[in-house]
């Protein structure tokens, strides 16, 4: 029997599609879209017109509010793929004689470092703050209660993701202080007149940007964390400034509805471990992938529920995770049926490292692009023109901390939590 968290245990061999998925996700951060938003933005100045350009900004930038574009998908595509790992890796540790007390302390564990990692990583600027809104504090402050619903039947974990689903969407549609003056915006809480008559005239009060029960939660509990002045690390009433508003407006109860996110990636791996017939697993997970386009759609353009990714609408989850599964179910057919694995290298490199690339992303990415420029000259992201800078250095930059990843698989040095 394999000691592979990942293995199927069918073949017998890694789930690779998982590693080329959780790769190609981290590639794309971690090169920073390869400058492509940027690069397309220098293009649209000159030529506004520019339907290339346009569709690969939209692509590679978060939608302002409704919506959907492929950067959007990156964070549900995390949590949907550690659904998936935790339907392998607990089995492992099952197998290996691990109590399920022994599994619940490392999930607590693991949570507790998740959270302080995603802390630590975000909460920083002029005052220092605590932000719980980055991927990694998401997934850590869902972790554990996803734990407890693994090993439960498909029906249990069905039910429960509905009732949180249902349970998130009344909290908002029932918070009597949603909503704000249109004409007027919201300028102390980063919403200006301009910016909400184009994004949020048909959007329901319940769902608008710093003016729902999500930004509330935020309001009462960040300001019980403490702000200190960086460096000096002193507490003090005259530079200590009350959390008004997340500049983007995300919101730290996304971490309800994205566990449903999670639950649907365990539901999913369990799919995969099953005994069905590889073509079965196939035509189930493009089943849920189609579906939950379709119900995520249908729940937006009904007014229900917006597709919203910044506060993670119930809409935003089914739509989201269709696509999750539509990506798995491509890169599945491709790779572990078909059996095309070679190409993957790349992606897989980085796949199972993915906390190693991704610490190096939030804190080395500006050094590497600053010695590039020591080591080969201020000029080196000018050489294809300055149109083309930022996509040069993201790009150049991107490759280095690749080539880091690529030494540690070398070295089989694997960084987990």
């Amino acid at each position: 029997m394999s000691a592979d968290p990942l293995a199927d245990p069918k073949k017998n061999v890694r789930l690779l599609s998982l590693d080329a998925y959780r790769g190609l996700i981290m590639v794309t951060l971690a090169f920073g879209g390869f400058g492509i938003a940027r690069t397309a933005s220098l293009h649209l100045v000159e030529n506004p017109e520019s339907g290339i350009w346009a569709f690969l900004h939209y692509q590679t930038t978060h939608v302002q509010w409704i919506g959907c574009s492929y950067w959007d998908l990156i964070q549900p595509s995390f949590m949907f793929m550690v659904g998936l790992s935790m339907a392998y890796s607990y089995v492992k540790r099952q197998r290996e004689g691990h109590s399920y007390r022994r599994m619940l302390g490392h999930a607590f564990g693991r949570s507790l470092i998740l959270i302080s990692l995603g802390v630590f990583l975000t909460s920083g600027g002029p005052l220092t703050r605590w932000w719980f809104t980055n991927v990694l504090a998401q997934i850590g402050l869902g972790y554990t209660l996803l734990f407890l619903l693994w090993g439960r039947s498909v029906r249990t974990q069905s039910m429960i993701a509905g009732g949180v689903l249902v349970s998130t969407w009344l909290m908002f549609v029932l918070y009597p202080s949603a909503g704000l003056d249109l004409a007027k915006g919201a300028p102390d809480v980063g919403v200006s007149p301009q910016w909400a008559q184009e994004h949020l005239v048909d959007v329901d009060p319940s769902w608008q940007k710093n003016a729902n029960v999500g930004h509330a939660l935020d309001g009462w509990t960040l300001n019980l964390m403490p702000t200190r002045a960086p460096f000096t690390g002193e507490e003090s009433d005259q530079i200590r400034k009350p959390f008004v508003a997340n500049p983007g407006g995300y919101q730290t109860l996304n971490f309800l509805p994205s566990l449903v996110t999670m639950l649907f990636g365990l539901m999913v791996g369990e799919l995969l471990r099953s005994k069905r017939s590889e073509s079965e697993k196939l035509k189930r997970i493009l089943i849920a992938g189609v579906a939950g386009l379709f119900l995520g759609w249908l729940l937006g353009v009904t007014g229900i529920s917006p597709v919203v990714k910044r506060i993670w609408t119930p809409s935003w989850t089914l739509f989201s995770t269709g696509w999750c599964c539509l990506i798995l179910a491509s890169l599945y057919w491709v790779i572990d049926i078909k059996g095309y694995r070679r190409w993957t290298f790349p992606l897989v490199v980085v796949g199972m490292n993915s906390i190693a690339i991704y610490g190096m992303d939030m804190l080395l990415k500006s050094w590497v692009a600053k010695s590039l420029k020591i080591h080969l000259g201020d000029e080196i992201f000018l050489v294809a023109g300055p149109h083309y800078e930022p996509m040069l250095q993201a790009t150049l930059t991107g490759l280095c901390l690749w080539a880091i990843c690529w030494w540690m698989y070398r070295q089989k040095l694997f960084v987990r939590i």
